[in-house]
């Protein structure tokens, strides 16, 4: 059965670029035909961390109908496809948001799992990926404002008729807990899928257009990407979440319950 996760963050910077390029990277090499589109036209990145900038045929293109959704795919790692979104600002002028559903019916006739890179923020272009996915996946930062804003997204999917189907804890360091994990759970109202640690091998990949899960396939964020990829496609998980210290996540946790009660 096809499935559409939307990636999505109320906050700017919270990695949900690199949770799709390698979330999806980690997918296909499970096997799974897997499809990742950025749909911030606006202030694209996925492309730029894939190595695709100078692509001819954009997301642009196609919401702007002068083109056709199988020439905006590019092929990534272990055969992901990848459907970029343009860097010019007359390109975004010209794209509809409107046309994004039909390019998602065409998209899950050729893979299994579509994930949608999202822009941060409650704008328009942000709102209608959140309803046309089976579930949204929160990215969230072990910081106040990220925590905030998550649980705005919540929300506002649920508003909106969207499901949300959990969290992601990125750039998790050792100053947290499972108790505090636990309460962030409890604050935004879902549970946190996993963790995927500070890894410094991540902004190294980003310079070299490489998704971290192919080029340090034994660091703590790869192994967290293929845990979560293993979930999402129904096989085993054979390594546990890492565990981390009790610490800041936890007072973090203390002020947000006090900031939303």
């Amino acid at each position: 059965m096809i499935r559409a996760y939307t990636i999505a963050s109320g906050k700017g910077g919270t990695g949900k670029t690199t949770i799709t390029a390698n979330l999806g990277t980690a997918l296909a090499q499970y096997g799974r035909e897997t499809c990742i589109i950025d749909t911030d036209t606006g202030m694209a990145n996925l492309g730029l961390v894939l190595g695709l900038e100078e692509t001819p045929v954009t997301l642009h293109e196609v919401l702007a109908g002068e083109a056709a959704t199988q020439d905006a795919i590019y092929e990534g790692p272990y055969g992901l496809k990848i459907v970029p979104s343009g860097l010019s600002l007359q390109g975004f002028q010209h794209s509809d948001p409107r046309r994004l559903e039909g390019v998602m019916r065409e998209l899950t006739d050729r893979c299994e799992f579509l994930l949608l890179d999202t822009p941060a923020g409650i704008g328009n272009d942000a709102v209608i990926p959140l309803t046309m996915a089976d579930e949204v996946l929160l990215v969230i930062n072990p910081e106040i404002c990220s925590l905030v804003d998550a649980l705005k997204i919540r929300i506002l999917t649920e508003m909106v008729g969207g499901t949300v189907g959990g969290a992601i804890l990125n750039r998790a360091t050792l100053d947290g807990a499972d108790m505090s994990r636990r309460k962030i759970e409890n604050a935004l109202g879902v549970r946190i899928i996993d963790t995927v640690p500070e890894d410094a091998n991540v902004r190294k990949t980003a310079a070299a257009r490489t998704p971290v899960v192919v080029k340090y396939p034994e660091s703590g964020s790869s192994k967290a990407f293929r845990r979560i990829a293993a979930e999402i496609a129904g096989l085993p998980v054979e390594e546990e979440p890492e565990k981390v210290q009790e610490g800041f996540i936890e007072r973090l946790a203390r002020t947000l319950f006090r900031r939303v009660s």
